[in-house]
Protein backbone atom coordinates (compact mmCIF):
# COMPACT_ATOMS: atom_id res chain seq x y z
CA UNK A 1 0.00 0.00 0.00
CA UNK A 2 1.39 3.44 -0.97
CA UNK A 3 1.90 6.32 1.45
CA UNK A 4 -1.14 8.19 0.12
CA UNK A 5 -3.41 5.18 0.57
CA UNK A 6 -2.08 4.57 4.10
CA UNK A 7 -2.66 8.22 5.05
CA UNK A 8 -6.17 8.10 3.57
CA UNK A 9 -6.90 5.07 5.75
CA UNK A 10 -5.76 6.96 8.84
CA UNK A 11 -7.89 9.94 7.79
CA UNK A 12 -10.98 7.72 7.49
CA UNK A 13 -10.30 6.25 10.93
CA UNK A 14 -9.93 9.73 12.45
CA UNK A 15 -13.19 10.93 10.87
CA UNK A 16 -15.12 8.10 12.52
CA UNK A 17 -13.07 7.95 15.73
CA UNK A 18 -14.85 7.76 19.08
CA UNK A 19 -11.87 6.81 21.26
CA UNK A 20 -12.47 9.88 23.46
CA UNK A 21 -15.36 12.30 23.93
CA UNK A 22 -14.01 15.10 21.70
CA UNK A 23 -15.81 13.76 18.61
CA UNK A 24 -19.05 14.98 20.22
CA UNK A 25 -17.97 18.65 20.36
CA UNK A 26 -15.71 19.04 17.35
CA UNK A 27 -16.78 20.49 13.99
CA UNK A 28 -14.04 18.85 11.92
CA UNK A 29 -11.12 16.65 12.86
CA UNK A 30 -7.73 18.02 11.83
CA UNK A 31 -5.76 15.12 10.41
CA UNK A 32 -2.66 17.04 9.33
CA UNK A 33 -1.29 18.21 5.99
CA UNK A 34 1.80 18.51 3.89
CA UNK A 35 4.29 16.32 2.09
CA UNK A 36 4.31 12.61 2.85
CA UNK A 37 8.02 12.57 1.98
CA UNK A 38 8.82 15.56 4.24
CA UNK A 39 12.19 15.59 5.97
CA UNK A 40 10.63 17.54 8.81
CA UNK A 41 7.37 17.06 10.70
CA UNK A 42 6.03 19.80 12.97
CA UNK A 43 3.91 18.48 15.83
CA UNK A 44 1.53 20.92 17.49
CA UNK A 45 -0.80 20.46 20.43
CA UNK A 46 -4.45 20.40 19.30
CA UNK A 47 -6.69 22.20 16.82
CA UNK A 48 -8.02 25.61 17.84
CA UNK A 49 -11.18 27.45 16.80
CA UNK A 50 -10.24 28.14 13.15
CA UNK A 51 -8.59 24.75 12.66
CA UNK A 52 -11.76 23.06 13.89
CA UNK A 53 -13.86 25.10 11.44
CA UNK A 54 -11.65 24.40 8.43
CA UNK A 55 -10.31 20.95 9.30
CA UNK A 56 -6.75 22.16 8.61
CA UNK A 57 -3.80 22.68 10.98
CA UNK A 58 -2.45 26.10 11.94
CA UNK A 59 -4.82 28.37 10.00
CA UNK A 60 -5.38 31.05 12.66
CA UNK A 61 -2.97 33.70 13.99
CA UNK A 62 -0.44 31.07 15.10
CA UNK A 63 -0.61 29.62 11.58
CA UNK A 64 0.38 32.97 10.07
CA UNK A 65 3.38 33.06 12.44
CA UNK A 66 4.30 29.49 11.44
CA UNK A 67 4.11 30.42 7.74
CA UNK A 68 6.43 33.39 8.34
CA UNK A 69 8.87 31.20 10.27
CA UNK A 70 8.90 28.62 7.48
CA UNK A 71 9.45 31.37 4.92
CA UNK A 72 12.35 32.73 7.00
CA UNK A 73 14.26 29.50 6.26
CA UNK A 74 13.06 29.16 2.67
CA UNK A 75 10.38 26.51 3.22
CA UNK A 76 6.76 26.30 2.13
CA UNK A 77 4.03 24.40 3.96
CA UNK A 78 3.79 21.83 1.19
CA UNK A 79 7.43 20.82 1.77
CA UNK A 80 6.91 19.88 5.43
CA UNK A 81 4.21 17.95 7.27
CA UNK A 82 2.18 19.56 10.06
CA UNK A 83 0.25 17.45 12.56
CA UNK A 84 -1.05 17.70 16.11
CA UNK A 85 -0.99 15.47 19.17
CA UNK A 86 -4.82 15.69 19.25
CA UNK A 87 -6.87 15.56 16.07
CA UNK A 88 -9.97 17.18 17.59
CA UNK A 89 -10.37 20.56 19.29
CA UNK A 90 -10.83 20.49 23.05
CA UNK A 91 -13.82 22.73 23.97
CA UNK A 92 -12.85 26.38 24.65
CA UNK A 93 -9.26 25.53 23.66
CA UNK A 94 -8.64 23.97 27.06
CA UNK A 95 -5.53 21.85 27.53
CA UNK A 96 -5.65 18.23 26.31
CA UNK A 97 -6.26 15.67 29.05
CA UNK A 98 -3.97 12.69 29.64
CA UNK A 99 -6.81 10.37 28.55
CA UNK A 100 -7.35 12.29 25.30
CA UNK A 101 -3.63 12.19 24.51
CA UNK A 102 -3.52 8.46 25.23
CA UNK A 103 -6.57 7.84 23.03
CA UNK A 104 -5.41 9.94 20.08
CA UNK A 105 -1.65 9.54 19.67
CA UNK A 106 -1.87 6.23 17.82
CA UNK A 107 -2.80 8.37 14.79
CA UNK A 108 0.23 10.64 15.16
CA UNK A 109 2.42 7.56 15.64
CA UNK A 110 1.03 6.08 12.41
CA UNK A 111 1.66 9.37 10.55
CA UNK A 112 5.27 9.48 11.73
CA UNK A 113 5.65 5.83 10.69
CA UNK A 114 4.43 6.62 7.15
CA UNK A 115 6.44 9.82 6.68
CA UNK A 116 9.67 8.70 8.41
CA UNK A 117 10.93 12.27 8.92
CA UNK A 118 14.58 12.98 9.71
CA UNK A 119 13.54 15.83 12.01
CA UNK A 120 10.60 16.17 14.38
CA UNK A 121 10.01 19.72 15.59
CA UNK A 122 7.73 19.92 18.62
CA UNK A 123 5.59 23.04 18.99
CA UNK A 124 4.78 23.73 22.64
CA UNK A 125 4.75 21.72 25.87
CA UNK A 126 2.23 18.95 25.13
CA UNK A 127 3.97 18.02 21.91
CA UNK A 128 7.39 18.17 23.59
CA UNK A 129 6.20 15.94 26.42
CA UNK A 130 4.66 13.29 24.15
CA UNK A 131 7.50 13.13 21.62
CA UNK A 132 10.21 13.08 24.30
CA UNK A 133 8.41 10.19 26.05
CA UNK A 134 7.88 8.34 22.77
CA UNK A 135 11.57 8.50 21.85
CA UNK A 136 12.90 7.76 25.34
CA UNK A 137 14.19 11.25 26.08
CA UNK A 138 12.57 11.39 29.57
CA UNK A 139 15.85 12.32 31.24
CA UNK A 140 16.38 15.24 28.86
CA UNK A 141 12.89 16.67 29.36
CA UNK A 142 13.05 20.13 30.89
CA UNK A 143 11.17 23.42 30.70
CA UNK A 144 10.79 24.54 27.12
CA UNK A 145 12.48 27.83 28.07
CA UNK A 146 15.66 25.82 28.79
CA UNK A 147 15.72 23.40 25.84
CA UNK A 148 14.06 25.24 22.93
CA UNK A 149 16.20 25.20 19.80
CA UNK A 150 18.45 22.40 21.08
CA UNK A 151 18.90 19.29 18.94
CA UNK A 152 18.33 15.84 20.47
CA UNK A 153 19.52 12.86 18.40
CA UNK A 154 17.73 9.53 18.75
CA UNK A 155 18.28 6.15 17.11
CA UNK A 156 15.18 4.27 16.01
CA UNK A 157 14.56 1.03 14.12
CA UNK A 158 13.94 3.14 11.02
CA UNK A 159 17.13 5.19 11.39
CA UNK A 160 18.41 8.24 13.23
CA UNK A 161 16.15 11.19 13.94
CA UNK A 162 16.66 14.63 15.37
CA UNK A 163 14.12 16.12 17.76
CA UNK A 164 14.02 19.90 18.13
CA UNK A 165 11.74 21.44 20.77
CA UNK A 166 10.32 24.83 19.77
CA UNK A 167 8.02 27.33 21.41
CA UNK A 168 4.48 27.16 20.08
CA UNK A 169 4.04 29.88 17.39
CA UNK A 170 1.04 31.20 19.37
CA UNK A 171 3.48 32.70 21.93
CA UNK A 172 4.51 35.28 19.32
CA UNK A 173 0.86 36.36 18.91
CA UNK A 174 0.61 37.55 22.52
CA UNK A 175 4.29 38.31 23.16
CA UNK A 176 5.93 39.79 20.04
CA UNK A 177 9.36 39.62 21.73
CA UNK A 178 9.18 35.82 21.46
CA UNK A 179 9.24 35.95 17.68
CA UNK A 180 13.00 36.58 17.74
CA UNK A 181 13.57 33.38 19.73
CA UNK A 182 11.42 31.43 17.27
CA UNK A 183 13.31 32.87 14.28
CA UNK A 184 16.63 31.86 15.87
CA UNK A 185 15.34 28.35 16.58
CA UNK A 186 14.14 27.97 12.98
CA UNK A 187 17.70 28.77 11.86
CA UNK A 188 18.72 25.66 13.82
CA UNK A 189 16.21 23.64 11.77
CA UNK A 190 17.58 25.13 8.54
CA UNK A 191 21.10 23.94 9.42
CA UNK A 192 19.82 20.39 9.92
CA UNK A 193 18.10 20.20 6.53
Amino acid sequence: MGHEAEMERIEERIKTCKRCELWKTRTNPVVGEGSLSAKIVFVGEAPGYYEDLKGEPFVGKAGKVLDELLESIGLQRNEVYIANVLKCRPPDNRNPTTEEIRACTLYLDAQLEIIQPEIIATLGNFSLSYIFDKFGLHSKKDKISKIHGKVFAVSTISGNKKIVPLYHPAVATYNPNMKGALIEDFKVLAKLL
